[in-house]
């Protein structure tokens, strides 16, 4: 995108920074850190080079009209992002901005970051204006993340609304094969991440989710699905029937659920998500 700064498309290769990576948890209130970003740590960054660091950008919209229900652009919000960057900063050698933010679609600096994300988008309805900018910043380049809606009803009303700003692409299931999966950690599957309340372990050790839709239908079995350029980029990225912003925002919440959820399917699979966003 021509306004994007130079951020790490020619330098940004991904790897693993060496931190092993340990529940963070609210212990940090306790330990005479006081930082009013909900225990997360701050970290420093070149003030020399503002724009050449990768921004959590979490999109608000108007939360009505649709069919399908969810909690809105704000689920999560604000452990997820600031989780989420933090692991970012520590595990791979991007350079994060440890303050996440959140745009409308229609802000004009929305273009100036390659990486959006949406979240529960079941009641989600685009104003024409979002459509046509929408359509505009991923064509150039950008990047959208949808996460975090359950079942058939919350899946048409987004594949509508994505329908409006691509009218010509529609949205197919991506193989585990593709890059997406494979680029800095290996996924040897379409990780499910339930909602922390929504976890369940069975007696033979195998983790699962108790997560059910509105609408009756199965969610059982978790779909990443794609909308690609004419280069054959994804430039839209659909996790549907999983829930990875609650691995990043509960992961001090419960240790079983932080090493079964966020360490082994959301961090992995996030930061793959990132890395190929960043590196196409």
């Amino acid at each position: 995108m021509t306004r994007y700064r130079t951020l790490a498309f020619a330098s940004l290769l991904i790897g693993l920074a060496g931190v092993t990576l340990a529940q963070r948890g609210r212990w940090w209130s306790n330990q005479g850190i006081q930082t009013g970003r909900g225990g997360v740590p701050e970290w420093e960054v070149d003030k020399n080079f503002p724009g050449d660091l990768f921004t959590f950008v979490r999109i608000k919209y108007d939360s009505y009209g649709g069919r399908g229900g969810g909690g809105g652009w704000a689920t999560d919000y604000r452990d997820s992002d600031l989780n989420f960057s933090l692991r970012l900063q520590q595990l791979t050698s991007l350079k994060v901005n440890p303050d996440p933010i959140v745009l409308e679609l229609t802000d004009e600096t929305l273009f100036d970051y390659p990486f959006i994300y949406i979240i529960e988008p079941g009641s989600l309805v685009f104003r024409e204006a979002e459509v046509e900018a929408l359509r505009q910043y991923c064509m150039n380049g950008g990047f959208l993340m949808v996460d975090d809606f359950w079942g058939d009803t919350q899946y048409e009303n987004m594949r509508r609304e994505l329908k409006r700003v691509f009218p010509d692409r529609d949205p197919f299931e991506v193989p585990l094969s593709h890059e997406i999966f494979n680029n800095v950690y290996i996924m040897d599957e379409k990780p499910q991440v339930p909602a922390l309340n929504a976890a369940r372990r069975g007696r033979d050790g195998r983790v699962g989710s108790w997560e059910w839709s509105s609408d009756g239908s199965d969610t059982s079995t978790p779909h990443y699905r794609g909308i690609t350029d004419d280069e054959g980029r994804l430039m839209v990225f659909i996790c549907h029937n999983t829930d990875l912003g609650d691995g990043w925002e509960k992961e001090g919440e419960n240790q079983w659920y932080f090493e079964e959820f966020s360490v082994k399917k959301a961090y992995p699979m996030g930061i793959n998500i990132v890395t190929y966003a960043m590196t196409h």
